[in-house]
């Protein structure tokens, strides 16, 4: 694994509360289609060790590495050289919560991109709100 730098900044999380069944959220989040519908085409496989890509568009492809997998209330997946994102997963009152957290920030590091994380971090923190509005919607049609 990584080495753990001291200047590390918090994770972004993203809580939202989805008027769904648990397996809908899941196949959404855990599934190749589902995945692009919401946020990036891709090339998901729901399996622990699983190498795929993010197509980040402008950024180009982006390799990412299934790192857990606990259906249908967890999933996790490297993205890119320092990051992790993590899809969780909780039946609540008839619906589900569901939490994504983008984490491995550090103030002394900077992307593939030569921008600094703290900069990318603050602009990914507003995306991410977009982009989890975005599944919510999706998911409730």
């Amino acid at each position: 694994m990584g080495e753990q730098h001291a200047n590390t900044l918090p994770d972004i999380r993203q809580t939202v509360q989805l008027n769904a069944p648990i397996r809908k959220v899941w196949d959404a989040v855990s599934t190749a289609e589902g995945i692009a519908a919401w946020f990036m085409p891709n090339n998901f496989e729901p399996v622990e060790g699983h190498e795929f890509e993010l197509n980040a568009g402008p950024f180009g492809m982006s390799p990412c590495k299934v790192t857990a997998i606990d259906p249908p209330n967890r999933l996790s997946f490297t993205w890119g050289k320092d990051w992790t994102l993590t899809f969780e997963l909780a039946e609540k009152a008839g619906g589900t919560e569901f939490t994504l957290i983008h984490s491995g920030w550090s103030e002394d590091t900077v992307t593939e991109f030569q921008e600094s994380h703290a900069i990318v971090r603050d602009r990914m923190n507003h995306g991410w709100v977009g982009i989890v509005a975005k599944l919510k919607q999706m998911i409730e049609a």
